[in-house]
C-alpha cells in the first residue's frame, strides 16, 4: 500500500474550505461515543451508545433506498432479556429521522480513530488543490455532491442492508478523482508500507491509481464473498464520478500544478 504525506503542487490561495472540512469531521469524531476508545475490546454500554448513535445519524441502505425510517432502533441502554444481557432497542424509535439528511450527517461520522485519520490525511494532502482548482464553494459542492452520490449508489446496491454507513470516504474518493485527472504528474511523497514505510516521491497519477485498483480489486474480493466493513463500491464510485466531474478542466490545472 502507498500512503501519502504531502504533495509538491503548491497553491494560489489557502484551502480554507478542506481545513473546515478537517476541522468539522474532528470535533464531531470527538463529540461522539468512540472518542474514548483506542484499543482493545469495547465496554457493552459504549457499544450501545455508539449503536444508538448510528442508528440515529448513520445513512441506512434500506431507509435511503425507501426513504423512510427504520421501525426499531437501539436506545443507547444496557439491559437484559431472557437471561440474555445486550442493548436495548425500541419500537417506535426515541427519535424522527430523515433519510436524505442522514446521507450529510453521516459524511462527518467515523467509525474509529484510524477510520478518521485516514480519511483526514487524504483530504489534506489532496484538497487544497482541488479546492485552489474549483473555488471554494464550487468545491464544497462538489464535495457534497460526490459523498451524496457514493452513499446513494452503494444504498441502491445493498438495497436490503441495515448496517451504518459512515465515513467520508465517498465525498473525499470525488477530490482524489479530481485530483488524479486535474494533476497527474504533480509529486506526492509517499510512505510503501509494503517496504517498511520507505519514503519515495511518485507521481499523483500512481499513487491514486494504484489506491483506486486497489479498492476496486477489494470490491470484487467482496462480491465474491470474502466480507467486508468497508464500503469498497462507494470509493469507486467516488472517485469515478471526481474524475468524470473535473476532466473537462485538466487541461487548465497544468499552469500550475508540477
Amino acid at each position: 500500500m502507498v500512503l501519502p504525506v504531502h504533495d509538491d503542487n503548491p497553491t494560489r490561495r489557502p484551502g480554507y474550505v478542506t481545513w473546515l472540512l478537517i476541522g468539522v469531521n474532528v470535533v464531531v469524531f470527538l463529540l461522539s461515543p468512540l472518542a474514548t476508545h483506542f484499543v482493545g475490546s469495547t465496554p457493552l454500554r459504549q457499544e450501545c451508545q455508539t449503536q444508538a448513535y448510528f442508528d440515529r445519524y448513520a445513512a441506512v441502505p434500506d431507509e435511503l433506498v425507501h426513504n423512510q425510517q427504520e421501525p426499531l432502533a437501539a436506545t443507547g441502554q444496557v439491559g437484559s432479556s431472557g437471561g440474555r444481557v445486550g442493548c436495548i432497542e425500541q419500537h417506535p424509535p426515541p427519535f424522527h429521522k430523515q433519510p436524505v439528511l442522514s446521507v450529510l450527517t453521516a459524511m462527518f461520522l467515523h467509525g474509529s480513530w484510524l477510520h478518521l485519520l485516514g480519511n483526514m490525511l487524504f483530504l489534506f494532502v489532496f484538497g487544497n488543490n482541488v479546492e485552489d482548482r474549483l473555488g471554494r464553494l464550487r468545491y464544497l459542492a462538489f464535495y457534497l455532491v460526490c459523498g451524496y452520490a457514493a452513499t446513494y449508489g452503494f444504498a441502491l446496491v445493498q438495497h436490503s442492508s441495515t448496517q451504518p454507513l459512515v465515513g467520508a470516504s465517498g465525498a473525499i474518493a470525488g477530490v482524489l478523482g479530481a485530483y488524479f485527472v486535474l494533476f497527474p504528474r504533480a509529486r506526492v511523497l509517499s510512505l510503501l508500507t509494503f517496504l517498511f514505510f520507505l519514503p519515495v516521491r511518485l507521481p499523483a497519477w500512481l499513487v491514486l491509481g494504484s489506491w483506486f485498483v486497489l479498492q476496486y480489486l477489494s470490491l470484487r474480493a467482496n462480491a465474491a464473498g470474502s466480507g467486508s466493513g468497508v464500503a469498497y463500491l462507494a470509493h469507486v464510485i467516488g472517485f469515478v464520478l471526481g474524475a468524470v466531474f473535473c476532466w473537462r478542466l485538466r487541461g487548465t490545472a497544468r499552469t500550475y500544478a508540477r
